[in-house]
Parts: C-alpha cells; structure tokens; sequence
C-alpha cells in the first residue's frame, strides 16, 4: 500500500506541473498576439526568451515521468497515465513554440507600421484559449465527453482560419505593396492553427488514456 500511496502521489504531482505547463503556454499565446495588435516589440521578447521556461518545464516534466515509470514499473492503466503524461507535455511545449513564433512575426513587422491587424485574429486565440481549458479540464478529470467536444472547437478554428487566408490574399491581389504584411498576418493565423492542433492532440491522448484505443479528433 505504501508504494502505491508513493506511485499516487508522484502521479499528482507530475499531472500538477502539466496544469502549470498548461497555463503557461496559454499566457504565452495571450501575450504573443496581443503584442501582434499593439505593436509591442519589448512583450514580444519577453514572449520569445519566457519560451525557455517552458523547454525548462518540460524537461522537468520529463524527468521526472521517466524516472517513475522506471522505479515502479507501472502496467495497464497506470501506464498508460505516465505514457499520456509525456504526450501531453510534448505537445504544451510545441504550442509554446507556437506562441513564440507569433512574437517573432510581430518583431518582424516591428513597430509604427501604420497596418490594421487582422481582428479575426484575436478571435482565433479566444477560441485556442477555450480549448486549452477544455482539455486540461478533460485530462484533470479523465473525462471523454469532455475531451470530444475540441473535435467541433477545432473545426471551427480552421474555419475562421481558412476565411482570414481568403481575405488575406485577397488583399495581396489588390494591394502588392502590402505582401510582407500580408504573409506574416498568415503565419500568425497558420501557428494559431497549429495551436489548436496540438491541443486536439491532447484529447486524442485522454481518449487513448481512457480507452486504451487510439481515435483520431483532427
């Protein structure tokens, strides 16, 4: 019992530091875009070296799975849940990346450079945001309902996405002079995309966790 009690409470532990992982990626992609909108070269530095907290939390996520797994060889359930534990980090630390390269659009764009941001934007990462709660909530809770619904979420991110891409290369086709501002607007949208991917990703994991079969959200 004492070793189960043992394995129960690293296992909170590990699953503690993936809410904070969790909560940090989203804070990075709040402050990326709205460096993007106000122009703000010094926040979208700050997003790009605060990266490096995150890589350090993963690590340490890491670490500290893999040692569990080796010291009490878990099976089934169990380890599954460590299994999961390290997918789940692994896909936080790419939508960190994400975030960062929304910063490095905005320094590119750097500041004063008279463009209106794309609004639709700000709503791709509203709806990003509500994910990352959705999942976290999922995977706190083992919860499967729950970790279904980001299959609908997602979709509508990609269709806010593939109308901003319309009406920016509209715009191009109507105003070439505006093509380097056009192209890091797309990025932008394209890593609030790829945000949103990764976050599917986690629910396909929970389900994974859950049912011990792999389904695909995406």
């Amino acid at each position: 019992m004492v070793a189960r009690e043992q394995f129960e409470t690293d296992l909170s532990n590990i699953k503690e530091k993936i809410m904070v992982l969790s909560q940090t990626t989203e804070n990075a992609l709040c402050e990326a875009v709205d460096a993007l909108y106000n122009q703000d070269i010094e926040l979208a530095n700050q997003v790009i070296d605060r990266d490096n907290e995150i890589d350090e939390q993963e690590h340490s996520i890491n670490d500290k799975t893999i040692l569990l797994i080796a010291k009490q060889q878990p099976v089934a359930t169990d380890l599954r849940r460590l299994i999961i534990a390290l997918r789940i980090t692994t896909d936080l630390e790419r939508m960190g990346d994400n975030a960062k390269n929304i910063a490095k659009s905005t320094i590119h764009l750097g500041e004063n450079h008279r463009l209106t941001i794309h609004h639709e934007i700000k709503q791709m990462r509203d709806m990003a945001v509500e994910m990352v709660h959705t999942a976290m909530h999922a995977f706190q809770y083992e919860d499967i309902s729950i970790a279904g619904k980001l299959s609908e979420m997602d979709d509508q991110v990609d269709k806010l996405y593939e109308r901003i891409i319309h009406e920016l290369l509209t715009e191009t086709a109507t105003n070439s002079e505006k093509i380097q501002f056009v192209m890091q607007m797309a990025f932008s949208a394209r890593y609030i995309e790829r945000f949103a991917d990764h976050i599917t990703n986690i629910g396909e994991s929970i389900l994974f966790l859950v049912k011990g079969e792999s389904y695909k959200l995406n």
